[in-house]
């Protein structure tokens, strides 16, 4: 499975710069028999656009290995199809499919501050192979240079389906669509200043079903767990008014990148969709969760909330088959 991603560098985000709270990158998984166990998690601190493919049969050693880690122990061996070390919701997807006894070989390909049109403009080859799926997504405002213009979105999204279908007709692409940002919508000068915090992300989960109805693809609705993580009141709306008590901020210091808590809620609601295994069924002593930090009662909000989003879209149905939570543990000792 891989993940590719375009980003420009905005405000005062840094590329390179890495941060325990920020999980989100892309990942590239193969089914097959006989995968590491999870390991360890790399953080970036940069917004990635990104892909998640998985690699043909064929060809198991075309990507490089890479050990990716941190004291998270989410993914043991990502592959790095530009070896620039960036893990995070590659790592915990693989996680969480260990976890659920399935084989998932996962790789990644990413680059900070971009969006799709810089991989396929710069990293076509690390794109154009045999992948059985893909997950991807642009850039948070739709676009860096024109915040809520959906254009190169479509046009990216089309290009990449060509892309991907020129070496496999078959290849299952996912785009997902990603989460308001509280730094576009509370400040004046954000490009949703005056809306609802939920009006960004259905506004990208809108943009996302124009690129997907024009590159045959299936959209995630990660935006939308968030909103209902807010709605429900498992997570607060506005990080710049203060964090209510027992409930979560989403957001990390920025109010732009997800905290632990929303790449958590990331994570689970990708590996719903794309595996279509209920997130419930990880148990609420998941083994990510345990090291990372959220307790087992928010692991299990967060789970309950990625099944509710995805099962009000059909993409899954109710099949927990509990897990022992009886003793959490780190995920290496599983």
């Amino acid at each position: 499975m891989q993940h590719v991603g375009d980003q420009h560098a905005e405000g005062t985000e840094q590329a390179g710069h890495r941060r325990q709270d920020d999980l989100r990158h892309l990942q590239l998984a193969r089914k097959l028999d006989g995968m590491h166990r999870p390991g360890a998690a790399e953080r970036q601190i940069d917004e990635v656009a990104r892909i998640v493919a998985a690699l043909d049969g064929h060809e198991p050693h075309r990507l490089r290995h890479q050990g990716i880690g941190d004291r998270a122990h989410a993914a043991r061996r990502l592959h790095d199809a530009d070896a620039e070390r960036i893990g995070g919701l590659p790592a915990l997807f693989e996680s969480f499919t260990r976890q659920a006894g399935l084989d998932y070989e996962v790789s990644l390909e990413t680059r900070g501050g971009t969006g799709l049109d810089f991989h396929l403009e710069n990293k076509r080859a690390a794109i154009a192979r045999r992948w059985d799926t893909v997950v991807a997504h642009g850039y948070s405002t739709l676009d860096a240079d024109k915040p809520r213009d959906a254009a190169k979105l479509v046009a990216t999204g089309k290009a990449l389906a060509d892309v991907l279908r020129a070496e496999n007709p078959n290849v299952v692409l996912f785009l997902m669509a990603t989460w308001s940002r509280a730094d576009q919508v509370y400040p004046p000068e954000g490009a949703w200043a005056g809306r609802p915090i939920a009006a960004m992300a259905n506004d990208i989960r809108a943009a996302y079903e124009q690129a997907a109805s024009g590159a045959g693809a299936l959209v995630i609705p990660v935006g939308e767990a968030w909103n209902r993580a807010i709605l429900t009141g498992v997570a607060d709306a506005n990080p710049y008014d203060g964090i209510e008590a027992d409930k979560l901020d989403l957001w990390t210091y920025d109010h732009y990148h997800a905290s632990t808590y929303g790449y958590y809620l990331e994570a689970l609601v990708v590996f719903g969709r794309v595996t279509g295994r209920d997130p419930r069924s990880l148990g609420r002593n998941e083994c990510s969760a345990f090291e990372l930090g959220p307790s087992a009662a928010q692991a299990q909000a967060l789970q309950q909330i990625a099944f509710d989003e995805l099962a009000a879209s059909g993409s899954v149905a109710s099949n927990l088959a509990p897990r022992s939570d009886a003793n959490p543990q780190r995920c290496g000792g599983r």
